[in-house]
């Protein structure tokens, strides 16, 4: 039992800070489309296309964060420091050239983007036009601060991002009341704003979180030379199945959000309310998924698969009860978390509804995206590839057309389906989690 409580002890300790980390990074979003859905429905609506977008291109180009948290977890683990350098060198080198090929290759394919959007409207196509055009130049910005900060974290050290995503915060939010609304002389720039804001916010957290660890006080540094070759080697062993993984899930994600579209304006503007509601929820799991995740790698670097299982159980089950507790907000005050993002009626009684059903899928929410993340920490990324093909993409986007074009439930179809989603992700991962040989070599 003390094996348990110590474990649980350095989930919960490692679980605080990412999540309240998570929580400040979903803010940088979250601000945007808040101050977005007061400048204008169109603006708030263009981010169901920019926000997706974004997400999707800088989500399978840092893959190799994947790799890179597998590889830090077990050097630091294993007490091999110089061998944790390296991988981080190596880590940050290959987010800085991916995040330049993807972002010079993601503006230059703005124009075909937005065509798959016919439905949105003129004026909304605009806005997303203005946020892409600044958001995705800047590409490696976004990608290198990710890095670094995963680092940190996977190497135990999960306050150090937390400090600096304060810092961007304030950064973020300064600027957005400045750049969106036009105050101190500047024009009023809406969608474009708010795109500037959130790179001003990127720039300073990427180049604090690298002066920390150029300093090389911490447990990971990016002192010494040598040895990056063979560490990035081990890391896109890795870090192949996770990038095909995330290809076909935000590809099956824009399927998804242009069966979004096909509903109209009102029901994409209620949807970006809805998602930035559920963010909060989500990214707490996210949170325990990134302390699992590292609790799994270092132990397993260390030779105690025991422990690892047990981090990975413990930070499952502390994700399902905060997630059923977002749940039960949603619930019990559903009109007021809609009228949070907008202020138009309408969208607001769209998104009511869907919180409902964003309610059941919360505890599914909560287990698959932890289990998903420890089996990644542990270096199965070939296995979380297989359940999100199954049930992010084939049983998504299946559920969701069944629900919401031929049952004629529109928006609340959609939610139906992605419940559908999650309950089967969590059934995938918890039983491949209670086989044996869940744990891969690294």
């Amino acid at each position: 039992m003390r094996l348990d409580l110590d474990v649980a002890r350095a989930v919960a300790r490692l679980a605080g800070p990412a999540i309240a980390q998570s929580l400040l990074h979903t803010l940088v979003f979250l601000v945007d489309r808040a101050m977005l859905g007061r400048f204008s429905a169109d603006a708030l609506a263009s981010m169901q296309i920019s926000g997706p977008v974004t997400w999707s291109i800088s989500s399978v180009a840092s893959a190799v964060q994947v790799g890179a948290l597998a590889v830090v977890g077990r050097e630091v683990g294993a007490g091999r420091r110089d061998e944790a350098a390296a991988a981080v060198r190596a880590g940050l080198g290959a987010s800085a050239g991916i995040g330049l090929l993807a972002g010079v290759a993601a503006t230059l394919a703005i124009p075909l983007v937005l065509a798959g959007f016919p439905d949105a409207g003129p004026a909304v196509r605009d806005e997303a036009r203005a946020y892409l055009g600044v958001i995705l130049p800047c590409m490696p910005l976004l990608l290198v601060s990710a890095m670094a900060g995963a680092v940190f974290q996977s190497a135990g050290d999960t306050r150090t991002p937390l400090l600096v995503a304060l810092l961007a915060n304030a950064v973020n939010g300064g600027a957005n009341w400045v750049l969106i609304f036009g105050r101190a002389g500047v024009p009023a720039l809406g969608a474009r704003g708010a795109a500037i804001g959130s790179v001003l916010a990127l720039a300073v957290e990427c180049a604090v979180l690298i002066a920390l660890l150029a300093r090389g006080r911490g447990v990971v540094s990016l002192r010494g030379r040598g040895g990056e070759r063979a560490q990035l080697a081990r890391m896109v062993r890795v870090a192949g199945p996770a990038t095909l993984e995330r290809i076909v899930q935000h590809a099956g994600f824009l399927v998804f959000v242009a069966m979004i579209g096909a509903l109209g304006p009102l029901a994409m503007a209620a949807n970006q309310a809805l998602i930035s509601i559920e963010s909060v929820a989500f990214l707490s799991a996210d949170g325990f998924g990134i302390a699992g995740a590292a609790m799994v790698a270092q132990r397993l670097g260390a030779g105690r698969e025991d422990q690892a299982r047990m981090a990975a159980r413990v930070a499952a089950a502390m994700a399902l009860v905060a997630l059923s507790a977002c749940g039960i907000v949603f619930v019990i005050a559903p009109r007021a978390l809609a009228s949070a993002f907008t202020p138009e009626p309408e969208i607001v009684a769209l998104a009511v509804p869907c919180l409902f059903v964003a309610a059941i899928a919360q505890p599914f929410m909560a287990v698959g995206v932890v289990l998903g993340d420890a089996l990644r920490g542990a270096g199965a990324t070939r296995t979380t590839f297989v359940i999100t093909l199954i049930g992010g993409v084939a049983v998504r986007l299946a559920a969701t057309w069944l629900f919401a074009f031929e049952l004629g439930l529109g928006l609340v179809g959609v939610w139906i389906g992605s419940t559908v989603d999650w309950a089967t992700r969590t059934a995938l991962a918890s039983w491949r989690f209670s086989r044996p040989g869940w744990a891969r070599a690294v």
